[in-house]
């Protein structure tokens, strides 16, 4: 028996899966070839450290599973910069390390990786079933795969196919400029440099759950939602000022990127259906950028937390109409797979699939 330990290392929880890598069943999908043993969550901000979450999760699996050896490899998907295989989670005192962590665990070998760099390897061992395909493209076996993800920021990484496997890189595409391509875009523009006294917008600021928040603030401000008065909730009017005030505060107790996108889905609110239109329509042209970028004839991937709570605004004509709209490159952007990435375990997954593949 080969086994694995992967692990989705959160500032607010902490998920590890134990995984069983001997299996010699042919399948299509390296996921299909990691038979999950055990796998328990645990509140991050409950422990001082990884390792006792880690010894706790070894000592549960020994009683579910009776006695079983030691993992031979662990991967652990972390919230925060990992350099030199180390790093420090950003919303917890934590600082990793892999040679540390080898030996408190005494596990042979202990790979740290970028929680979004976890995506992309994860996107490698998902079967059909776990995306939803947005265009069909011409596929092409051998060529690159792209990732792009908005949540809390705007994660994108690439995947390249080696003849023994695949390799990962992140990049920080999401810190690029924001480029404008309206002069609604344009307001918006001008409007964060104001508000923020900064010289320059990256992508982030608008494609990330802050950044539906922003351009929420931006048209209320401007007052440029005012053609159907009648639906304008004061609801999400009130979470959003709520949001505002408790702004610098250690807990924040609304969310109002999620009440925006909720309103905007079930059409109840035309500040917030404006909001989610501009989101949407950034979100296509920054994927459009990426795959431009990269050629991923292998597939472009929509991750993050944000696509799935949103599926049915990417699934109209604006996201890929923004994704396509690039000129006389669109011939080119029509033979990319475009996909949305439906399973919220896809970082944990690559976390399991980077462990087999060390």
């Amino acid at each position: 028996m080969t086994l694995l330990l992967a692990g989705d290392i959160g500032g607010t929880k902490t998920i590890l899966r134990l995984v069983d890598a001997t299996t010699t069943v042919e399948s299509t999908t390296i996921q299909e070839r990691l038979k999950t043993l055990y796998e328990v969550r645990y509140l991050s901000g409950d422990y001082p450290d990884l390792v006792p979450i880690v010894q706790l999760f070894l000592q549960a699996t020994s009683q579910q599973l009776g006695d079983i050896p030691q993992p031979e490899r662990a991967c652990f998907a972390i919230a925060g910069p990992v350099v030199n295989q180390t790093a420090k989670l950003t919303n917890l005192p934590w600082r990793l390390d892999a040679r540390n962590l080898t030996k408190e665990l005494a596990i042979s070998h202990v790979t740290l990786i970028n929680d979004f760099e976890a995506v992309g390897y994860g996107v490698t061992g998902l079967p059909k079933s776990d995306v939803l395909t947005l265009q069909k493209g011409q596929p092409q076996a051998g060529s690159p795969m792209g990732v792009i993800g908005a949540g809390t920021g705007l994660g994108q990484c690439f995947v390249i196919p080696l003849t023994n496997g695949i390799k990962v890189y992140p990049c920080e595409d999401g810190h690029t400029d924001f480029a404008p391509r309206s002069e609604l875009e344009f307001q918006l523009m001008k409007y964060l440099l104001a508000k923020h006294n900064i010289d320059r917008v990256s992508v982030e600021r608008v494609v990330s759950g802050p950044g539906i928040v922003a351009i929420y603030q931006f048209l209320r401000d401007r007052n440029l939602a005012k053609d159907a008065p009648w639906r304008v909730s004061t609801e999400i009017a009130e979470i959003v000022k709520e949001w505002e005030h408790q702004m610098g505060l250690e807990d924040v107790t609304v969310d109002p990127a999620a009440a925006i996108s909720q309103a905007a889905l079930e059409q109840r609110d035309s500040l917030s259906e404006k909001t989610m239109q501009m989101f949407v329509e950034a979100y296509g042209a920054e994927a459009g950028n990426l795959a431009l970028k990269l050629l991923p004839y292998n597939g472009l991937y929509i991750a993050g937390g944000i696509a799935t709570k949103i599926l049915p605004l990417l699934e109209t004509p604006e996201f890929m109409d923004a994704f396509s709209n690039k000129g006389r490159m669109k011939p080119i952007l029509a033979k990319v797979p475009v996909h949305i990435v439906l399973n919220s375990q896809v970082g944990l997954i690559g976390a399991a699939v980077c462990a087999a593949i060390l």
